[in-house]
């Protein structure tokens, strides 16, 4: 018996449920590829299960464009994408009008090389087809130079009800029945992930006593803008505490995200409420490394998830894009105008016989004496992101 993933994966865009945004979004970004000032390729991110592979299937289905389907685990370095994408983003496809570029599960080239994604990222450039590109999580640090150069389409988590009556519909079309309680568990327990509630669906529906089932809660990895949307959106609950728990991104750089996103949720006395809410929990946070007091780590988790959603008497209606925060940027920019004096100072003072300390006191006057001779970069073999900081 086949996989019913497979039996009923949909096939036209009337088939995709509860992602018509993303679905319009990558239909627009074909249709307008090649166009002045557009980007060459477009990540879907968001939870498994949400439909990301199968949009890109059936707008190339529905575009007349053949599919060359990558698998980012396979393009491990330099010379396996040269050997394999290269020639796919240059030659036209024999059967098909066009030609989609489906590079499946980006988030493994980064573990796997780094050069792989640097190869990666400047092939995308020299692309003559668009480039449907797909992650689980495309906000790891890693992936940066990708975000910069593709539009970012986010795929939510599929709203148990729409989840529900896709299962009907695939049991009615089996002949087959299921009390409607459980149904409403195997969504819900799915967390949004279509894919596990079909499969969980198959399995429970080969079962002849079907009482006493145990539906575990899949232990899923939030990402931090559907840990948003539940702080923001839902209705705060004893769920509410444990949300940042399941959420990869630390502690302090949540809050970032919780500063610069309030505003866009939030007026009048909810938005003075949540700022003060926030304000208690930066001040523990404060006395955590100021004093190494770690037990306060829970008061600071229940200030930034259970203060800020009760702030809200009822939430905003309809779909809000959460902003990265800026502070983040700035800091990050920091570091980096940080590292390469560093990394500079420390080239300059090996060849000089100085201190690294001195060298970083005296780094305006190194500059200087740099700057004044073509010649010393080249001695101190400086690299192009290093001579573009002297230049600044």
């Amino acid at each position: 018996m086949s996989p019913w993933v497979e039996k009923y994966r949909p096939k036209t865009s009337r088939d995709i449920k509860g992602q018509n945004e993303a679905l319009e979004k990558v239909r627009k970004f074909i249709e307008e590829f090649g166009a002045t000032g557009s980007k060459k390729a477009i990540v879907l991110h968001g939870p498994p299960g949400t439909g990301k592979t199968t949009i890109a299937h059936v707008v190339g289905r529905e575009t007349n464009s053949e599919i060359f389907e990558l698998n980012a685990s396979d393009l491990r370095d330099k010379k396996r994408l040269e050997e394999v994408l290269k020639p796919a983003i240059e030659q036209k496809s024999l059967l098909k009008e066009g030609k989609i570029i489906l590079v499946d599960e980006v988030d493994g080239i980064s573990t796997v090389d780094r050069g792989g994604l640097t190869e990666f990222v400047e092939l995308i450039e020299l692309s003559h087809y668009p480039i449907i590109i797909t992650a689980n999580d495309i906000w790891d640090k890693s992936l940066n130079p990708l975000r910069k150069q593709a539009e970012l389409v986010q795929l939510r988590n599929i709203d148990y009800r729409i989840i529900k009556e896709v299962l009907a519909d695939i049991l009615r079309k089996e002949k087959s029945f299921i009390e409607d309680e459980i149904l409403t568990r195997i969504a819900v327990k799915s967390k949004g992930d279509l894919r596990a509630a079909i499969n969980d669906l198959q399995t429970i529906s080969k079962l002849k006593d079907l009482s006493g089932i145990d539906f575990d809660e899949r232990n899923k990895e939030v990402d931090i803008f559907n840990a948003l949307k539940m702080i923001f959106k839902d209705k705060a609950s004893d769920d509410t505490l444990k949300i940042f728990d399941s959420v990869k991104t630390p502690l302090d750089e949540i809050m970032l995200w919780v500063e610069e996103n309030i505003p866009n949720e939030y007026k009048g006395r909810e938005l003075a409420r949540a700022y003060d809410l926030l304000s208690k929990a930066d001040l523990f946070k404060g006395r955590i490394y100021k004093q190494q007091y770690w037990r306060f780590l829970v008061y600071e988790n229940i200030f930034l998830s259970y203060g800020i959603s009760s702030s809200k008497k009822q939430a905003k209606a309809g779909f809000t894009t959460y902003k990265k925060p800026t502070r983040i940027l700035k800091i990050w920019m920091n570091n980096q105008r940080t590292a390469k004096m560093k990394s500079i100072a420390g080239k300059y003072a090996q060849y000089s016989h100085l201190g690294q300390k001195r060298a970083m006191r005296e780094f305006p006057i190194i500059k200087q004496i740099i700057n004044s001779n073509a010649e010393i970069p080249k001695e101190l073999k400086l690299d192009e992101e290093e001579l573009e900081y002297l230049k600044a």
